[in-house]
């Protein structure tokens, strides 16, 4: 038997700062060839292998979300329709982690629960019975059998919505029931005023499955592009973009090569771009937000140099950051790009601070303001929202704090 040990009583924080720091020990007993018990020696882990525990350490602990269909939720919760395209492949009867060249279409209605907080996903127990009034539920699927027919359906629910749509993309090590659930819980918590559509992508929805989900990222990027087509088709006049993680990557990647193809279809009716927490290598993104020209506005990065998961990834990529913990922005201040540091924010792994963090939430529905902040004065501190700090630090960074941690930094 074999464990990973930091330091004595350390709790997970701790060993797993042990882990990124290079201080670990493999600690343990075995038998020699008499039987008798001995220690094991110290052993010394490649920094590659360190890493990778690292993401296991902390990703592999929450349980994975499982979609429940429970049409009578329907009745207590608030529902939630998300139009989907995805590259997932069907396995046993639903969406997987295999990969299929085709896009498929598809309708869920989610039911939000009236007891949550802000920003939380509460899925049913396995075990237990479903609670309507605290679980995320599925009330309706359909799996459209063509384009056209997920088109119609998309159009009227556009016409109702003045054709403004916002499509989501998810990120890394993420099943399709967690990423559809996380989209509805997005939509409801900002009250959008569009039309919500998923991407789909095949992640392995593995914590050692980040060079999968790197490679299916690229898989997907036509998918996008085709996706972006149908809803443009269908109507849409203003389509956001919003995309997390290594969604972001996949994200860039199909905004790039739609440039590239001239393409009239996907392009003219983007209103505007938000990444969040995006694991991109800064060089890469640049290249990419150079072959696009003008970006669309507003073009918004979500990050922090606080994002212990994109550490990990810079390191496992040989880089000493990626695009969503930049600590200082220079980097990219040519480019047309306002990047919001939420790492005051930031607990946990600090992956989707804004996914969780109910200020953060309120600050997306008033996105538009913050150019506007940098034209009315570009030195002050702007409160954007109740409980938010803006703290405008350069051309396109803005530093966001909680009210109550500046106040008593002020006082001080």
């Amino acid at each position: 038997m074999v464990r990973v040990q930091a330091n004595r009583g350390a709790g997970k924080g701790q060993a797993l700062q042990a882990l990124q720091d290079g201080r670990l020990t493999l600690r343990g007993k075995g038998r020699s060839l008499a039987g008798k018990e001995q220690k094991l020696t110290r052993i010394i882990l490649p920094p590659r292998i360190v890493l990778t525990l690292c993401l296991t350490v902390l990703l592999a602990c929450a349980p994975r979300g499982v979609m429940t269909l429970a049409p009578e939720a329907g009745a207590v919760g608030t529902i939630s329709p998300i139009f989907v395209g995805t590259t997932r492949a069907v396995e046993n009867g639903s969406f997987g982690a295999g990969r299929s060249e085709s896009v498929r279409f598809a309708r869920f209605d989610i039911s939000i629960p009236p007891q949550r907080k802000l920003g939380e996903i509460n899925w049913p127990s396995r075990m237990g019975k479903p609670d309507p009034k605290r679980h995320f539920l599925t009330t309706a699927a359909q799996v459209y059998p063509s384009a056209p027919t997920f088109r119609r359906d998309l159009a009227a629910d556009l016409a109702a919505h003045n054709g403004e749509a916002v499509i989501f993309v998810h990120g890394y090590n993420n099943n399709f029931s967690e990423g559809l659930y996380r989209v509805a819980q997005f939509a409801h918590d900002l009250d959008l005023p569009g039309t919500v559509v998923h991407y789909a992508w095949p992640s392995a929805a593995e914590p050692l499955g980040y060079v999968y989900d790197r490679d299916s990222a690229i898989f997907a990027r036509d998918g996008l592009e085709s996706l972006m087509e149908e809803v443009a088709a269908a109507g849409a006049t203003k389509i956001l973009l919003v995309a997390h993680s290594m969604g972001a990557a996949l994200t860039m990647e199909s905004l790039r090569q739609a440039a590239i193809r001239g393409n009239s279809r996907a392009l003219p009716n983007l209103s505007g771009v938000i990444l969040i927490s995006p694991d991109i290598d800064v060089d890469v993104f640049r290249a990419q937000a150079h072959a696009i020209g003008n970006l669309p506005q507003p073009f918004v990065i979500f990050g922090s140099d606080r994002d212990r998961i994109l550490r990990i990834s810079a390191g496992l990529t040989g880089q000493a950051v990626r695009l969503g913990s930049l600590p200082d922005v220079s980097r990219v201040a040519d480019l047309q790009v306002t990047f919001l540091d939420v790492g005051q924010f930031s607990t946990g792994a600090g992956h989707f601070t804004v996914g969780d963090s109910a200020a953060l939430i309120l600050l997306l529905e008033r996105i538009g303001e913050v150019e506007g902040a940098f034209e009315k004065d570009r030195a002050l501190r702007v409160g954007l929202v109740p409980g938010v700090v803006m703290t405008v630090q350069n051309a396109t960074q803005i530093v966001l704090s909680p009210v109550a941690k500046v106040s008593t930094g002020l006082g001080k």
